[in-house]
């Protein structure tokens, strides 16, 4: 997609904040800031527009403060729209305008920083409130909130804000989420904790791309995944947090005119959506209007008005796509499709007998294939023999719950070197016991904000885990309950034990050997699979160096691996207890772990230099004693048929073996590393 595409053909006007919120209802758990609940604000009742009352802080997108005068537009501001014709590539590698490179640019300092070193301070983003317009600076200053960035531009951002707006919001909510779940929430009450931290978010300042456009936006790519509605608003995909049409105000022939920027096909309308390149998608209001309301003729307005002036100027329209989250059914994943063109529109009588308007999309030829992946992988799940280059239908021979397919679609190698396939670790010794076993005294199940569970006093008083079972914070070491406590093996306190729960595939790379995918959609923080295979001490390491042995599927915590930030703006929170976001690891002493002739699904993954799994330690007992394990989770949304890469680390120029154990990387990263180390 070339950069400004479709920008020519709606040139934006003085008005085209005015009307942002005409199909906006107020969202009622939102807060203009989340005090302790013994300081809440009294209810606040104002118009989108204002007046507010002093101290309060307005929301985007409820409430934009007018814009200065636009400069006139082009000539010829109705030139048809232009789009790249190449053919489709890879749905990761699809490059944005304003993006520096389609690998993912993670946040965080690029120097490296070795397993168990104490962090530097968080640090806290100043003067976030500036006009719009302008880039906002941010000074590091120590105990606050940290951006990896020298300026930050909230209008037009790129892959790399992108990125840290995703994350920052992610970290707040998990941490938000985290509260409520210790909470004993009153009859009737909404938890929202999604609401709450992009509320916080947009009233530092940390969003971008807010200034609305035709065609795509910076930094978000065809096949980007979502979970909130909340994250379209704070990164600029899509602004209205509950409509599903998108829109803004441009110079018509007459007078100003709404042209339709984005549509979300989420189910609620009657919407034809099964077509991977056409969408048949519903007007708003009117006939699909609440239950209990009586149906009427929907009215050419608002968003439809949008919708039908975008089809007579043939303007691009980014389609978001919300598929049920097979996780959670009540809830959805929002996948952006891309860019479509309004082909067709008219007027259908419904069930209820009321009218309703009908647009035909027709998808831009030449993009990533995006909601046809999932497509496919539908018809896998029915008949898992339509697989092209299916070899296994479960390499794990029933070791796992879920079946590991294993594929190749790129030559005729049948499969990878023999190995025994384990689902843990093989202690052969009891040199790396940690402690006794610690048992808890729950009787079902382990509940958030129960200090007298021992499990959760380990952990410092927070339960580790959403509701959901989604990691809420790096830590020191995560302690899970252990086999021998009384709490019932569902307890949400046992997320890594029960293996892998996600439908994991082992597949053939075009230049890296076997590497590890999934066909699921991936939420930041879910436990994919731990590290298995055997445990051996440091003289066999050492042994392993002096013989140069080779063994490419050795774990090691004692190397160097790159610094990030995952965790949750402590800066952001009035948050009594601070140290929870810190994301130092406390391993009690190094730990070796060799995959070569023992291993899972783990082995298979391959190194990046900017990865998207992590690894936590984590422990729980077995035969009154505790074990430490090397888990791994999802550093932010994974699309499905994404690789899965992780950081192999560097090994330290004194460390053994040092001398000749480096690789050359083949990443693909801008700011690839060069090496790795084995």
């Amino acid at each position: 997609m070339q950069e400004g595409a479709g920008h020519s053909a709606a040139p934006p006007s003085s008005s085209a904040d005015r009307l942002r919120v005409l199909d906006v209802k107020p969202l009622r758990s939102l807060k203009p800031i989340f005090p302790p609940s013994n300081q809440a604000p009294p209810l606040v009742c104002a118009s989108p527009h204002g007046p507010f009352p002093a101290n309060y802080a307005s929301f985007y997108p409820f409430y934009i403060p007018p814009l200065p005068p636009e400069p006139e537009p082009p000539e010829h501001p109705e030139m048809p729209p232009t789009w790249a014709a190449a053919a489709p590539t890879p749905i990761r590698s699809f490059t944005t305008p304003g993006s520096s490179d389609a690998t993912e640019m993670e946040n965080g300092d690029k120097e490296p920083l070795r397993a168990g070193r104490k962090r530097a301070s968080p640090v806290r983003a100043s003067g976030s409130s500036q006009k719009r317009g302008t880039k906002t600076s941010f000074v590091r200053t120590a105990g606050t909130f940290e951006i990896p960035m020298s300026s930050f531009d909230s209008e037009t951002g790129n892959r790399e804000m992108t990125n840290y707006v995703l994350t920052t919001f992610d970290g707040l909510r998990r941490r938000l989420s985290q509260w409520e779940d210790a909470k004993e929430a009153p009859g009737g009450i909404i938890r929202r904790a999604d609401l709450k931290a992009s509320n916080l978010l947009m009233t530092q300042g940390l969003r971008t791309n807010s200034k609305k456009r035709v065609g795509p936006v910076p930094g978000v790519e065809i096949g980007d995944i979502f979970f909130f509605r909340m994250e379209m608003c704070l990164v600029g995909l899509h602004t209205q947090s509950m409509s599903g049409i998108d829109y803004m105000m441009v110079r018509g022939e007459i007078e100003e005119e709404p042209i339709a920027l984005s549509v979300v096909s989420s189910g609620y309308y009657d919407d034809d959506a099964e077509d991977k390149d056409i969408l048949i998608y519903s007007g708003q209001g009117g006939a699909m209007s609440k239950p209990g309301k009586q149906a009427s003729d929907q009215k050419l307005e608002k968003g439809n008005l949008a919708l039908e002036r975008s089809m007579h100027r043939a303007n691009e329209v980014r389609v978001i796509r919300g598929i049920p989250d097979a996780v959670n059914p009540n809830s959805k994943v929002y996948v952006y499709d891309g860019m479509y063109i309004i082909q067709q529109s008219w007027m259908e009588k419904v069930k209820t007998g009321a009218n309703t308007f009908k647009y035909k999309l027709v998808r831009i030829p030449g993009q990533p294939d995006a909601f046809g992946v999932w497509k496919m992988i539908q018809r896998w799940k029915e008949d898992l023999n339509s697989r092209s280059g299916l070899i296994i239908p479960d390499l794990t021979s029933g070791s796992e719950n879920v079946a590991v397919s294993l594929v190749n679609e790129v030559d005729d190698e049948k499969g990878p070197s023999h190995f025994t396939y384990l689902s843990t670790l093989k202690y052969s010794r009891p040199f790396s016991v940690l402690h006794s076993s610690y048992e808890c005294s729950c009787s079902n199940a382990c509940k958030p904000g129960n200090l007298n569970c021992s499990c959760i006093r380990k952990n410092g008083g927070d339960f580790p885990y959403t509701a959901n079972g989604v990691l809420v914070n790096r830590r020191p070491l995560v302690y899970e309950c252990s086999p021998s406590c009384p709490c019932s093996p569902n307890c949400k306190n046992r997320v890594s034990q029960g293996g892998p729960k996600l439908r994991l595939e082992v597949f053939k790379t075009t230049n890296r050997g076997w590497g590890l995918r999934c066909c699921d959609p991936i939420r930041a923080g879910t436990f994919i699979c731990e590290y298995a295979g055997e445990v051996i001490d440091k003289d066999r390491m050492k042994w392993k160096a002096d013989e140069r042995e080779i063994d490419e599927y050795i774990f090691d915590t004692s190397r160097v691996y790159a610094q990030f930030k995952w965790n949750y703006e402590a800066g952001l929170l009035d948050d009594e207890n601070s140290s929870a976001s810190s994301e130092e690891y406390g391993i009690p002493s190094p730990l070796y772990i060799s995959a070569k002739e023992f291993g899972n699904v783990s082995r298979f993954m391959n190194h990046s230099c900017y990865p998207n799994v992590f690894w936590q330690p984590v422990t729980y007992g077995t035969s009154n004693e505790s074990y430490l394990h090397i888990a791994f989770y999802a550093k932010k949304h994974i699309p499905p048929m994404t690789e899965l890469t992780c950081d192999y680390g560097v090994v330290p120029e004194d460390s053994i073996g040092s001398a000749y154990r480096k690789r050359k990387c083949i990443c693909g990263s801008l700011n690839c590393h060069g090496y790795f180390g084995l």
